[in-house]
């Protein structure tokens, strides 16, 4: 099995998800069961898929998983823009989620073509 806390990935997804979590908490009341959860649903997801490839037997199931995660991720690219533009997020927490959020979609990404590389060889 591998190891996920080795992960540049999942220490990145880890890091954005805590984030999320702690700005949406100023978010509107009537966000709270629509835009809050989405966003709060997207990053656990991309780093709970990227744990659950990690303990997945084979290199196809890891490559699913990590494929969900980094859908996960884009999802969540589009809600802090969304959230930005809606006046939920200043310009500083913008900044911060989307860099997080660019980062761990270019390290998952990588890690996807690397390992379809590998299994292609």
């Amino acid at each position: 099995m591998r190891d996920h806390t080795k992960l540049k990935a999942f220490a990145l997804a880890d890091e954005l998800a805590l984030l999320t979590y702690k700005e949406t908490r100023a978010f509107p009341s009537e966000e709270r069961f629509t835009l809050v959860t989405q966003m709060r649903r997207a990053a656990l997801s991309t780093a709970s898929n990227i744990v659950e490839g990690c303990a997945r037997p084979t290199q196809a199931d890891y490559v699913h998983f990590l494929d969900m995660a980094y859908g996960s991720s884009r999802e969540l690219e589009y809600q802090i823009s969304l959230a930005h533009r809606l006046g939920y997020l200043d310009q500083s927490a913008n900044e911060r989620m989307a860099a997080g959020s660019e980062s761990t979609c270019k390290v998952l990404g990588a890690l996807i073509r690397s390992l379809r590389n590998t299994s292609d060889e």
